[in-house]
């Protein structure tokens, strides 16, 4: 399912953006000293400049969690496969980011279960009462672009959920266990074993897409 062109265009508009200026840019973050993401694919920022009226910039910016660069940024990702700790500059900025309208969207790769484990305890000491919480299938998340029925897993069966956090009511935090790498459309990756979310690519779409619009 795809926007009508002059529908998209329409909510630009509403949520101040113009399709006609600059592109928007997408920060991959350097956290908890040097930790970052070596492998999650771009590759949504592409189809969402080839099937809508929002410009992107192709390719992910590095930007330290820490730094005054973040909020240039209205969208950041986030992932990896080790523990980690962010430091109490990181948790103040990313608090402000998200507070101010920043979006982030967190992935544990290979299905990590100790990133799986310092997300969630992290994110919990950033955001105190607002806590992560499952996004269902009938979110607005799940209808931006393309009508997203089900989350399917690479390597078993069963289907996945993603979860959020919610500030103003909106979601500013979606994150995976699973995740949402795509690394499909990455070269030299893959999710190692662990499982992945195999219509990453539609879903990572949809939430920048809201994201935006939101």
């Amino acid at each position: 399912m795809k926007f009508n062109l002059f529908i998209i265009l329409f909510l630009l508009s509403c949520a101040g953006i113009d399709a006609r200026e600059g592109a928007i840019q997408c920060a991959n973050l350097i956290y908890g000293g040097t930790h970052t993401s070596k492998c999650f694919s771009d590759e949504f920022l592409s189809a969402v400049q080839r099937e809508t009226a929002i410009a992107t910039e192709r390719r992910f910016k590095s930007v330290k969690l820490s730094s005054d660069e973040l909020f240039r940024y209205p969208f950041v990702i986030i992932t990896g496969e080790d523990d980690f700790h962010f430091t109490s500059k990181e948790r103040e900025n990313l608090k402000k980011y998200l507070e101010s309208g920043g979006f982030m969207l967190a992935s544990a790769g290979c299905s990590s279960k100790k990133w799986n484990a310092a997300f969630r305890r992290e994110i919990a000491g950033v955001m105190g009462k607002e806590q992560l919480k499952a996004v269902p299938m009938d979110h607005p998340v799940f209808q931006t672009l393309h009508k997203i029925k089900e989350l399917k897993l690479t390597h078993s069966t069963g289907t996945a959920t993603l979860e959020g956090v919610e500030h103003g009511g909106k979601l500013v935090v979606i994150f995976s266990p699973h995740g949402l790498n795509d690394t499909h459309h990455t070269q030299g990756c893959c999710c190692c074993g662990g499982n992945e979310i195999g219509n990453s690519l539609e879903v990572n779409t949809n939430i920048f897409i809201y994201a935006i619009l939101h």
